[in-house]
């Protein structure tokens, strides 16, 4: 089976599109998208519309569960923006998002970390930005990736672990901490920010490098089984 995963949209249209049709080339078999949909003064709505033309696969990021849950004064201006692009059907269609998916019996999903659509899983922020060139940013260790999991099914069945919110592509494979079995996690990256600042938990950049939109493929022998979701 092959997967398409993408995340962090952020809604840059012109890079859906043009990584979907990407995707479209390769002949993927499923496509999930990660979350941070929106979030970015673009064009919202129209990437809304777009996703659900093709009926994809999709959970709430944080700024989706933002977008739904925070009073428009307490917006950022980002999310300030989508709320005034968005209807009703598009909201309708946001709140059907799951925090957290079983895209199969062991592939599950989540934006952040297993438990938090606001936590850094494979990059870890530093206390040292701006200090002889530091970006306040690095790539987590194992035991950091390790321990960021927590426990649940998904350290017992999943095989492969996708998420997004950092917005830098990374495929890390570690060893369950429940029986030590090999789980796969993979960075999607972000198909329309490749760089943005923040001041949480500490101030720091996120440079990708390259101004390419990006997505993750991947090719797995799967079980049999019915998908599920989790809270």
């Amino acid at each position: 089976m092959k997967i398409a995963a993408i995340s962090d949209i952020h809604g840059n249209l012109p890079a859906l599109q043009a990584v979907l049709a990407d995707i479209d080339r390769a002949g993927a078999d499923l496509i999930i998208n990660c979350g941070d949909t929106f979030g970015g003064p673009l064009e919202s709505a129209k990437t809304a519309d777009l996703l659900m033309q093709r009926g994809i696969s999709m959970i709430a990021g944080n700024h989706e569960r933002q977008l739904l849950t925070l009073p428009p004064d307490k917006l950022n201006r980002s999310d300030a923006c989508t709320a005034s692009e968005i209807n009703a059907a598009h909201r309708a269609w946001l709140l059907s998002a799951p925090p957290t998916l079983w895209l199969t019996p062991e592939v599950f999903i989540c934006h952040g970390i297993p438990f938090s659509d606001l936590h850094y899983w494979l990059e870890t922020v530093t206390l040292d930005f701006g200090e002889h060139g530091s970006l306040g940013v690095r790539a987590a260790s194992e035991a950091e990736i390790v321990q960021r999991l927590g426990q649940g099914e998904h350290t017992q069945l999943a095989s492969l672990i996708i998420c997004g919110h950092t917005h830098v592509p990374r495929v890390v494979q570690i060893a369950s901490p429940d029986d030590g079995h090999a789980i796969t996690a993979v960075n999607a990256g972000s198909v329309g920010l490749p760089g943005y600042d923040d001041l949480h938990p500490h101030p720091h950049w996120i440079e990708t490098g390259s101004p390419h939109a990006r997505y993750a493929l991947m090719e797995k022998l799967l079980k049999a089984g019915k998908c599920s979701c989790a809270a």
